[in-house]
């Protein structure tokens, strides 16, 4: 066989993709296949074995249409694209979750459109209810609390609120993550699977949960009411309100419903009650709400029966794994305990260790400081010491200085006391001298006077002598010789040595008194010189002595 035999012999395949709440996949399809290959395709790529809540959904013409599962995918009416776009999306929603809901990946699933259709405003929730519900939804994504980790901000990326609960109020996005915080905070503990349940618990009390709304009219011309499909029944509301309904039909209670063009006919079980009918926009609605109608009134008989064995297996299946999980997350949560206190304690002990070394360091800088300040200290001892000698010395150099004034003092005192002395001695001295001068100066007059008596004496006795001699020799007075033999010529001269002596003494005296009175000038002179002396010596003593009082 040739190759291109084998190629003829490959089906021909075309490309779909599947959007999913959070991802999307592209499968090829082959051109025979039906809705339920298809689907099935897509149920095993998500692992999902409760398959009866989903559907695959396409938009054609403005309008949401499910794929039916028992006709060629080809030969419905679907839109002409490569790939072809499907949704797959929960189309019948179980009434307690909790009991229907058996794998993680249908709880998952439910709990990522649910959120969605809160946001998007197509279930309506009250602020409160919707930051609690918001609050699960971060435990689901984040886990535990932590606020280390969690730091404001962190949810600012995510969207958690409807905006019409954002335009009601008027909170800045931080106020908004505070409130939702401190619901989250409280989760502490619970496990992914755990939060997104509870959401869903939460959620399937609000009156819109699980209701497929279609516009309906009791008459041609009118659309005035809200035809509502959900788990538990047919819901007839006013136009302006999609919470209370006006009138309800319970699965239970309804024994047909049918539809010929655009009328829809629901008969009542009891056979007395009356008729509802209506009409709709397009025969399609009307075939997408039997469509609708017979899916939830099977799976509204199935609960009401004896499980299946695939259910009771996928309960028991599901009961284990409850339990594993439970216990896993027990063991964990002891783990975390464990974990969390051995951080608790390695926190505390790095802290005491911290504190340690702080004080270590601590110890260690006031060591170093006290080191500093010993050595401080000890220089400044030893400069206190050195200034203490050198005060020492200098009290000692003052105390000899003070001594050495002291002495200079009794010195200067004894010193001008003897100089006091001296000049008292030499005024009574220069006294003494002036008295003995005055003295010699009388004596010296007396001296003069007497000399001049006696020269006067001596003139008178040469005259005197001359006249006798001319008397009695008057030849010797023209010829005056001298002869030994002649006696009186002896004596004669006798009397004039006699006279030359007496003169040559008076001389000598006149001599030696003048001589006397140039001593008496020399010593007076020398006297003046010394009291001079005497004079400055002690003004030099006595500015000698106001200096050493102002030192002391």
């Amino acid at each position: 066989m040739s190759i291109r035999g084998l190629k003829k012999k490959q089906p021909k395949t075309f490309k779909v993709k599947i959007i999913t709440v959070d991802a999307e996949m592209e499968f090829s399809c082959e051109m025979k296949w039906k809705g339920k290959d298809l689907f099935d395709l897509v149920c095993r790529a998500l692992g999902l074995r409760e398959t009866w809540f989903f559907g695959l959904q396409y938009t054609i013409k403005g309008m949401c249409t499910w794929l039916k599962m028992d006709k060629k995918v080809l030969d419905q009416e679907i839109p002409k694209e490569d790939p072809i776009s499907f949704h797959f999306l929960a189309k019948f929603y179980p009434e307690k979750v909790e009991e229907e809901l058996l794998q993680e990946i249908t709880q998952h699933l439910f709990f990522l459109q649910v959120k969605k259709q809160i946001l998007d405003e197509e279930i309506y929730c009250s602020p409160e209810a919707t930051v609690l519900l918001a609050s699960y939804a971060v435990q689901a994504k984040y886990g535990d609390y932590d606020p280390n980790f969690h730091e404001p901000g962190f949810l600012a990326h995510d969207e958690l609120l409807p905006k019409r609960v954002l335009r009601q109020y008027q909170l800045t996005a931080e106020m908004w993550e505070e409130k939702i915080t401190a619901w989250y905070a409280e989760h502490r503990g619970i496990a992914r699977d755990e939060a997104e349940m509870n959401y869903l618990k939460i959620a399937q009390d609000l009156e819109m949960y699980g209701v497929n709304y279609f516009p309906i009219a009791q008459n041609k011309n009118h659309t005035d009411l809200l035809l509502g499909v959900d788990a538990k029944g047919i819901h007839i509301y006013s136009i302006n309100n999609r919470f209370s309904p006006n009138k309800s039909f319970e699965w239970s209670a309804i024994r047909n419903i049918s539809y010929s063009e655009k009328e829809l006919t629901i008969k009542p079980l009891d056979k007395k009650a009356e008729v509802f009918k209506f009409f709709s926009s397009q025969l399609k609605v009307n075939k997408l709400i039997l469509q609708l109608c017979i899916g939830n009134h099977d799976l509204f008989m199935r609960r009401r029966k004896v499980d299946s064995i695939e259910i009771q297996q996928m309960k028991a299946q599901a009961r284990e794994e409850k339990a594993r999980k439970k216990m896993e997350n027990q063991r964990l949560a002891r783990e975390k305990q464990l974990r969390e206190e051995a951080e608790r304690a390695k926190e505390e002990l790095e802290r005491r260790l911290f504190q340690l070394e702080d004080e270590a360091r601590q110890a260690n800088e006031a060591l170093l400081r006290s080191q500093e300040a010993a050595e401080l200290l000890a220089e400044k001892a030893q400069i206190a010491e050195e200034e203490a000698k050198l005060l020492a010395q200098n009290a000692a150099e003052a105390e000899q200085e003070r001594q050495r004034l002291e002495i200079t003092a009794l010195k200067t005192k004894e010193e001008k006391r003897l100089m006091e002395q001296k000049m008292r001695e030499a005024e009574l001295i220069a006294v003494k001298l002036v008295k003995e001068s005055d003295r010699r100066a009388k004596e010296a007059e007396h001296l003069k006077q007497d000399l001049h008596e006696a020269r006067e004496a001596e003139q008178k006795a040469k005259q005197k002598l001359l006249a006798i001699t001319r008397l009695n020799y008057p030849h010797m007075v023209k010829y005056p010789q001298y002869s030994p033999t002649d006696t009186r010529d002896a004596n004669f001269d006798k009397g004039s040595i006699k006279l030359d002596l007496k003169d040559i003494d008076l001389k000598r005296l006149s001599f030696e008194i003048e001589r006397e009175r140039l001593d008496y000038l020399e010593k007076s002179r020398k006297f003046e010189d010394r009291l001079k002396e005497l004079k400055s010596e002690i003004h030099a003593l006595k500015l000698e002595e106001k200096q050493s009082g102002l030192y002391s």
